[in-house]
């Protein structure tokens, strides 16, 4: 499974928590810690974890296991460390606090294949309102 192979899986994994505001980042010009930086986020604590723990049993199933989970317990931002991809998990108010992907302004934000695409803008949409 290369890099952008395991970033489609966990967009898929924390779509189908229903996740919004994600976003998935190509950072390999920019960084040597990883080629993809996932940024998404949940309207509570409790979902936040759903999410990472809906991730990391996808990631399991593709026999993939994180080198480092972090923040778990108090679930306000996840990080998610599986070598060449980093997931950023917030819980909402902290995500506009840190506003963490404007750290990254020369990344380039990845096109989602279909149906992701229209899954995390209907999630968006449905956030805003």
């Amino acid at each position: 499974m290369n890099s952008l192979e395991k970033a489609y899986a966990v967009a898929e994994a924390a779509l189908e928590k229903k996740a919004y505001d994600l976003i998935v980042l190509e950072a390999e010009h920019l960084s040597s810690i990883a080629d993809y930086f996932i940024v998404a986020t949940g309207r509570s604590d409790v979902q936040v974890q759903a999410i990472a723990r809906g991730i990391a049993e996808r990631m399991a199933a593709e026999e993939q296991r994180p080198l480092a989970i972090e923040g778990f317990q108090h679930a306000h931002w996840i990080v998610l460390d599986y070598d060449d991809i980093v997931v950023h998990l917030f819980y909402e108010p902290t995500r506009e606090f840190y506003r963490l992907e404007t750290n990254w302004i020369d990344a380039i934000e990845v096109k989602l294949p279909e149906p992701f695409r229209t899954q995390a803008r209907e999630l968006r949409l449905r956030a805003q309102a």
